[in-house]
């Protein structure tokens, strides 16, 4: 049996199966392999370091038959199918309190590891750098700290990732985005950072930063997802200056979020490339100038707002959209705009791309060699003498 077989056919079991029918198809022996003693071994160790289980969700955590334990859930081994292993574990929503100990690592088999809205604390082990077969790891909504979990950037199997609503902080490492990762969700943490150059190297197909603290601008390179990415949302990330070209490369996108920003400039004319765009927010920005009809004209959009900026037209396709929301920004002619003299004095004083830093700096200028010496001095050009 092949790794994504082994894993595909997990995911069917949680999704078709109730757990007892699916333990029970195994007639599973009291007497565990070594594979389910490691892992009897590493769940007394969680269980252990459990403060306070409020719920009960390990309250049957004893004896040898791991498999039968609440939010364990055992499969054939990937690389034996007469060995039961345990395969995935989920402890979604039980309030837990704790830490996770460093004897997680033993369960060499896992797939699936679930433990979105606990109370669990401090960080990931180390040891999490043994499971090799790990797809899905989602810790979000927790109380872990500390900065980012390297330990991640050694999954090589991993495709889902969940850290939100944490309080992570310091830097997100720029290896993050080498990973081949199919969704990323780190918002909603403490990061203090900035964008990586390699930031279009991720494969992801969505990804939410929301709610960091990241600054700076948003890379060119974004261009380079145009293959995976279908939703991005960097809603309140700290961005800065203009929102760059590429991004009308971007034609694979459903969901486009950057709103409560600090960028600036105007919506590029190549978003108007972005055929698959559904949801585009730009709210909260200091946006300003046209909006053109080609973003407007798009064949999927249902809604756009770009209310709270300093736009001074729209297209008339604009009107004519399902949901959109146009408030207070300087259109003639439109309810709810801001005062004239807002939008004059922001008119006076435009602040451009440039004085963010984002752009390339020019190249060097290219000194040219001297002449070679004469005899006799030039003749006269007309660019010097006029006739």
């Amino acid at each position: 049996m092949n790794i994504n077989s082994f894993l595909w056919g997990l995911l069917s079991f949680f999704f078709l199966f109730p757990k007892p029918s699916f333990q029970e198809s195994y007639n599973l022996s009291p007497v565990p392999n070594a594979r389910l003693q490691n892992a009897f071994i590493a769940l007394q160790a969680w269980k252990h370091a459990i403060t306070d289980d409020p719920k009960g969700f390990t309250s049957n955590w004893n004896g040898l038959v791991v498999c039968n334990y609440t939010g364990v859930y055992c499969a054939q081994a990937p690389d034996d199918p007469y060995i039961i292993t345990v395969a995935g574990i989920d402890l979604n929503h039980a309030g837990i309190s704790g830490s996770l100990p460093e004897e997680l690592g033993l369960l060499a088999d896992l797939a699936l590891f679930h433990i979105n809205s606990n109370k669990f604390c401090g960080t990931l082990p180390a040891s999490f750098r043994y499971l090799r077969l790990l797809y899905e790891l989602d810790v979000s909504n927790n109380l872990f700290s500390g900065e980012f979990p390297s330990v991640v950037l050694c999954l090589s199997s991993l495709k889902f990732l969940d850290i939100r609503f944490n309080k992570f902080k310091g830097k997100i490492p720029s290896a993050l985005f080498d990973l081949k990762l199919d969704v990323l969700f780190i918002n909603n943490n403490n990061f203090q950072s900035t964008f990586p150059k390699n930031f279009g190297n991720s494969t992801v197909s969505v990804f939410v930063l929301a709610n960091n603290n990241l600054q700076g601008c948003l890379p060119s390179s974004i261009g380079k997802m145009a293959k995976t990415l279908n939703e991005i949302i960097l809603i309140n990330t700290g961005l800065t200056a203009c929102l760059p070209e590429e991004i009308g490369l971007l034609t694979g996108v459903t969901v486009f979020d950057v709103s409560y920003n600090n960028l600036v400039g105007t919506l590029p004319k190549s978003m108007g490339n972005m055929k698959s765009i559904e949801q585009l927010n730009v709210p909260h920005n200091k946006l300003s100038g046209e909006i053109p009809d080609s973003i407007c004209s798009l064949p999927r959009l249902e809604n756009f707002t770009y209310s709270y900026n300093y736009f001074c037209s729209e297209a008339n396709s604009c009107l004519n959209l399902k949901d959109k929301d146009d408030r207070k920004n300087c259109i003639p002619h439109r309810p709810k705009q801001r005062s004239a003299e807002e939008c004059k004095a922001f008119y006076t004083h435009p602040v451009g791309c440039s004085a963010f830093g984002c752009l390339p700096p020019p190249p060097p200028l290219t000194r040219l060699p001297p002449p070679p010496p004469r005899s006799s001095p030039p003749p006269p050009h007309h660019y010097y003498h006029h006739p």
